[in-house]
């Protein structure tokens, strides 16, 4: 360990040398490098988590750099986890980074999930969340939620096997399409990020250092704007409840969710190959030279369909992953995303 850089944490009464320890041998599980997911990424590498594993799915956008804090405009187009890992690394060489270029859903969450101490949410959407608790309570492991959008943001503890309810006894079923606030359509101010960020990660940081006597359990809302902050005390698990009180897990056994995603400020549908299954991009991208112009970059296949517009006139975008996952850009329907995907991809 190296005494210099954690030396101010280290006299903390809190932390000692023997928490340093703790840290330095803690996995943590950060879903999501978004807003969120780069507030606490940047705070738990700072204080020393010693493997952090970064999965995002998606790719850095010019307009990600007002409030996700580990990009710089030189990494617009690069898939996400990987500008993440190289800026958390260039921070702290000592933690090891495991970046994935990937989708959490049912396929994958347990391979991401299984050797880690906490699971802390980075996430920018219900579904992921729902996967993400099933998968939570079902092993055992602490799962820390979070959200933010606009001037505002919640955070809230689940902690399996406890007297605590899960996040399907506070929010049993997911908003219907269309009904909630997203950063595309209200907007997000970038300190609400930091402030429900930095409580994650002060959560995760409670966690490792084995003080759960001084969790938050309380589901906390955050308003930066009105500068108020309310606790709700969280409720006793429900006897009902299809996760934690009937041990159903919907979104684990991918009896709920679908294989199409509305990404969030992407204007884009994330489409999921039927299987697992690989393939070499460059000889995807001779196979689709016939019909745009496609090129792959740091790993991903990228360019524009001339036979397919959207309803504004634009040419749609494919991006497509090694993992055959792809994200259909200037597209609304999921429907038409999946039919495109089955064009030009493969069923």
């Amino acid at each position: 360990m190296n005494a210099s850089r954690y030396q101010r944490q280290v006299i903390l009464p809190q932390v000692g040398e023997d928490g340093q320890a703790r840290l330095a041998s803690a996995r943590v599980l950060v879903a999501g490098c978004g807003a969120l997911g780069c507030g606490i990424a940047d705070l738990l590498a700072r204080a020393g988590i010693g493997c952090l594993r970064l999965v995002d799915r998606d790719l850095v956008e010019m307009s990600n750099l007002q409030r996700q804090v580990l990009y710089a405009e030189s990494d617009v187009g690069m898939p996400k986890a990987h500008a993440a890992a190289a800026r958390l690394s260039s921070i702290n060489s000592s933690i090891k980074i495991d970046a994935h270029v990937t989708d959490i859903n049912p396929r994958t969450v347990q391979t991401l999930s299984e050797d880690c101490d906490v699971l802390v949410d980075g996430l920018d959407n219900f579904e992921t969340r729902y996967l993400l608790n099933d998968m939570a309570v079902s092993m055992g492991i602490p799962y820390i939620y979070g959200g933010a959008v606009g001037t505002e943001g919640l955070s809230f503890p689940v902690l399996p096997g406890e007297s605590s309810a899960c996040l399907r006894c506070l929010f049993p079923e997911p908003p219907p399409a269309g009904t909630t606030a997203t950063c595309d359509t209200a907007g997000v101010l970038g300190p609400i990020i930091a402030t429900v960020a930095a409580h994650e990660a002060l959560q995760v940081l409670k966690l490792v250092l084995d003080h759960e006597e001084d969790l938050d359990r309380s589901l906390v809302s955050f308003d930066a704007w009105r500068n108020e902050i309310r606790r709700l005390a969280a409720p006793a698990p429900d006897e009902s409840c299809p996760c934690c009180g009937q041990k159903r897990f919907e979104w684990l056994d991918g009896s709920r969710g679908g294989s199409t995603t509305t990404l969030c400020g992407r204007g884009a549908v994330q489409v999921l190959p039927g299987t697992q299954a690989g393939i070499d991009l460059s000889d995807l991208s001779h196979r689709l030279a016939p019909h745009g112009d496609f090129a792959v970059r740091d790993g991903v296949l990228r360019g524009q369909l001339r036979e397919e517009r959207s309803d504004s006139g634009h040419p749609v975008e494919l991006t497509i992953f090694e993992d055959l996952r792809a994200m259909v850009g200037q597209i609304d329907s999921p429907e038409r995303a999946k039919a495109i995907y089955d064009r030009y991809v493969g069923a």
